[in-house]
């Protein structure tokens, strides 16, 4: 027993260090296989079944079911319990026929099923329901739309868009919205106030229906499996990272001389990559040329290559190549949780809330725009989260050539990612939110990529979680779920070279590599510079 005793306190402890939000601690077999409405009483999870048209009782600890009632009419939909009552949504109306959708909400007795109170449903085909303490909430199938709504008689209060299109689930933790949907088999968590996606994780199965909080654990049900899981809902853990991915990349420039004159000098930077969160570097990068080492202000090491004297129709090619591991990361940040920005540190402010000449903090169009997007806000998360959703509204994605300055772009209403980055990062600085941009390489599409674009984005300083990846052009999207995607996530398809705060005495305001060159007079050179990426 002394030799068994160590390991089994090691698994608990390594249970406990990876009990990241949305893990599944336990599963058991639902009552039936179309459970779609979920909900918990302070001691037992109960369950609807569209199929059984019946409502049932159920132990969390294993699943069996303590007593069931009918359902108040015969398509229950939805479910929830305002702490005496069990609330019913039914689609059909009380009537059993196919595409009758006259959507009804039943308050019923949780002791014997009989109906106390019944009110038209706001969605004419509701889907889950809700209760946050003074009014219901319910999804509207039909429009796409979460709304809220009086238990007496059926006022809409206020609504906003579903993050998804395929919303199945509900429920409410005392604070947030949680919503399940089983198009992109995910779970959101909402901010009631404004319908703002905050957290997004992955259901445990597919056809992921019904949503219940217990006051400390999520659950949630699968059609596909006919499981029940208990999920976690909130833990220390930061972020999880996952689908691990080994690749070669290599990164060349090429310098073609093409006369008629002399290139005298060429001074070519590439950024090295370093280990982060996201990647692993395998092994040190290796390079086709002996390079020297340097360092620049902001911390970013760099491989430097000096070449003289490229006659007319010669070529000078550099490469470097990096085996990495790469994964996909994303953040569960709490916003109540992220402190205020009297909780950062002197040091990451004064080294990321400097000025710069993309940036221009003091300019009128910067200033204005902050006050309009972020108020008095002293919160770190919805500082940089207010920002975000600014440019989602006032800006489009779009290459139009150059990398023009913050409120240049901004008065312009559209920009590149540098460009989206340079907007981000004045407006999270001038708030009083440390930030700073990272550069890479992409792996586009295929197994074997060629990527000549690349992607800059922003990191934002929040006190309890670090820095954190934003991707302003990234949340050029229509749906919740797809503009909040950019905001704590990162793909594994893209190997981060550089870190930087803004000009760099050997990138400049470049990102992956820069270039220096001399030549004498009427000599056109050319620089190409393009990532190939292998798994």
């Amino acid at each position: 027993m002394k030799k068994i005793l160590p390991c089994l306190i090691l698994i608990v402890i390594n249970f406990s260090v990876f009990a990241y939000p949305g893990k599944v601690i336990k599963s058991f077999n639902s009552p039936g296989q179309y459970i779609t409405g979920m909900t918990f009483d302070g001691e037992n999870l109960w369950v609807s079944d569209r199929k059984a048209d019946k409502i049932y009782c159920i132990d969390t600890e294993n699943g069996d079911i303590i007593r069931s009632i009918s359902s108040p009419a015969y398509w229950p939909v939805g479910l929830t319990y305002d702490g005496k009552y069990l609330w019913s949504a039914d689609a059909k109306g009380g009537i059993p026929l196919s595409e009758n959708y006259m959507g009804i909400i039943y308050k019923i007795d949780p002791n014997d099923g009989t109906i106390i109170h019944q009110l038209v449903s706001p969605s004419p085909v509701p889907k889950d329901i809700a209760w946050d303490g003074q009014y219901l909430w319910l999804i509207d199938d039909k429009a796409d739309k979460l709304v809220q709504f009086d238990a007496n008689d059926g006022t809409t209060i206020k609504e906003f868009l579903t993050p998804a299109y395929n919303s199945s689930g509900l429920c409410f933790d005392g604070k947030y919205l949680w919503i399940s949907d089983c198009g992109t088999n995910e779970i959101y968590m909402i901010d009631p106030k404004n319908g703002t996606v905050l957290m997004t994780l992955d259901a445990p199965e597919r056809n992921s229906y019904g949503l219940a909080f217990d006051g400390t654990n999520l659950w949630n049900a699968s059609l596909n499996t006919g499981k029940i899981f208990c999920l976690v809902h909130n833990d220390d853990e930061f972020y999880m990272t996952k689908n691990p991915k080994k690749s070669v990349i290599t990164y060349t420039h090429l310098t073609t001389n093409f006369g008629p004159g002399t290139v005298k000098t060429i001074d070519l930077y590439f950024a090295v990559p370093e280990n982060r969160i996201n990647q692993k570097l395998l092994k040190e990068p290796e390079y086709s040329v002996e390079p020297k080492f340097v360092t620049d202000k902001w911390g970013q090491k760099l491989a430097h290559f000096h070449t003289e004297d490229l006659k007319s129709g010669e070529q000078s090619e550099i490469v470097e190549t990096i085996y990495a591991e790469t994964y996909d990361v994303r953040y569960f940040i709490f916003p109540d949780e992220a402190g205020s920005l009297n909780d950062i540190p002197q040091d990451v402010k004064d080294k990321y809330l400097a000025d710069d000449s993309k940036y221009e903090l003091d300019n009128p169009i910067i200033q204005n725009a902050v006050n309009e997007a972020v108020g008095d806000e002293n919160n770190p998360y919805w500082v940089a989260r207010k920002i975000y959703d600014y440019l989602i509204s006032k800006m489009f994605y779009e290459m139009t050539g150059g990398w023009n300055t913050a409120p240049t772009v901004l008065t312009r209403g559209n920009g590149s990612c540098s460009e989206y980055s340079f907007v981000y990062i004045s407006m999270c600085r001038a708030a009083g939110l440390p930030a700073r941009y990272v550069g890479s390489i992409v792996q586009r599409g295929q197994l074997f990529a060629m990527d000549d674009v690349f992607h800059r984005w922003v990191e934002v300083y929040l006190p309890k979680y670090g820095w954190v990846p934003v991707d302003p052009s990234g949340g050029d999207q229509t749906s919740p779920a797809a503009q909040a995607r950019y905001f704590g996530y990162l793909g594994n398809r893209f190997l981060i070279t550089t870190q930087s705060g803004g000009g760099s005495e050997y990138l400049d305001w470049q990102y992956n590599s820069n270039v220096y060159h001399t030549s004498t007079p009427k000599t056109y050179v050319v620089h190409e510079y393009f990532g190939d990426w292998k798994e």
